[in-house]
């Protein structure tokens, strides 16, 4: 399914991207069942959209918003729709995240190649631990995170303001069910989001004086922005060289590794924590306490806390 203005299509969905058609044989049609198919040369079924309870006479149509649906003839009501199976795109209105009423997770997973659909390394969408989060993975290790959604934007992210053009927004209820989604409103642009095959995730709009496709903002942003790049206890900085070090009063945990360029090992304490060790009489009076780090990203795993108000 492609995603025009042309001259330059775009695809955005991909039905049987583990089962392409090397030929021009490839027919998209209604079967007997009323299930929307993909068959090739010699009649046979590549893709299904293998719904049990079709109705008779059913109808397929591309929506203006690119979802494609299979509607029931006599009440027009929705049997299957290509938004709640996406690819490595989403567009407008098109939900990524975990519905518990269905039980099932929307993520969006990236092309082998920019040439081959079919399923690749990286895979994007909501991790639901205490605060929602958009991720990256690869294969089944974290690979990017945004920072926890504070209900206007992921926080982490320097591009999102809480005026956002784009009208991303996160819906989380109670029963366990959050997706994220997007809508331009009557706003004239059209744009989009897409994981590509490298791990990268752009905002893209069309430019109507340049008749293509414009990145105007995409993550990871640096190799800072990978996920645990320097390790535990370690801090990043791109204009950096090396990009990684210790934070005050740590230390390379592997000082060979850390020399190599490996950092992903992090760092140990120089000292033990004053609760942690047998003191000296020398040592006896130092506490332990609190060190300020200011331009530091929310660390992951991070919980909202209300405010109290303590009075004595």
């Amino acid at each position: 399914m492609f995603n025009l203005p042309p001259p330059t299509p775009t695809a955005v969905w991909v039905s049987n991207r583990d089962k392409p058609i090397n030929d021009s044989s490839g027919l998209l049609t209604l079967s007997e069942d009323d299930n929307l198919v993909i068959l090739n040369g010699q009649k046979e079924i590549i893709w299904s959209s293998s719904i049990s309870n079709s109705m008779k006479n059913s109808t397929a149509q591309l929506l203006d918003t690119g979802n494609l649906v299979l509607k029931g003839s006599s009440n027009g009501k929705v049997l299957w729709e290509s938004f709640q199976y996406p690819t490595d795109s989403i567009l407008q209105l098109m939900k990524m995240g975990i519905d518990k009423s269905t039980n099932t997770t929307a993520l969006l997973k990236s092309w082998r190649s920019p040439d081959d659909p079919s399923v690749g390394s990286f895979s994007a969408g909501i991790q639901l631990q205490y605060i929602p989060q958009a991720f990256i993975w690869t294969n089944t290790a974290p690979y990017w995170r945004s920072s926890p959604w504070d209900k206007q934007i992921y926080i982490g992210l320097p591009e999102m303001k809480s005026s956002y053009h784009s009208g991303v927004d996160l819906v989380a209820y109670n029963a366990g069910t959050t997706y994220q989604t997007y809508s331009n409103g009557n706003q004239p642009w059209i744009l989009y989001y897409s994981l590509n095959s490298t791990g990268s995730y752009p905002e893209k709009v069309w430019d109507q004086s340049k008749k293509d496709w414009v990145v105007t903002w995409a993550n990871p942003r640096s190799e800072c922005d990978i996920y645990a790049k320097c390790g535990a206890f370690g801090s990043c900085n791109p204009k950096s060289s090396p990009i990684c070090s210790c934070i005050q009063g740590f230390k390379p945990k592997n000082e060979g590794e850390w020399e190599k360029g490996e950092w992903s090992g992090g760092c140990i304490r120089r000292t033990a924590l004053d609760c942690e060790r047998n003191k000296t009489d020398v040592e006896k009076g130092k506490k332990d306490g609190f060190l300020k780090m200011q331009t530091m990203g929310v660390p992951d795993f991070v919980i909202w806390v209300s405010s109290v108000k303590v009075t004595v």
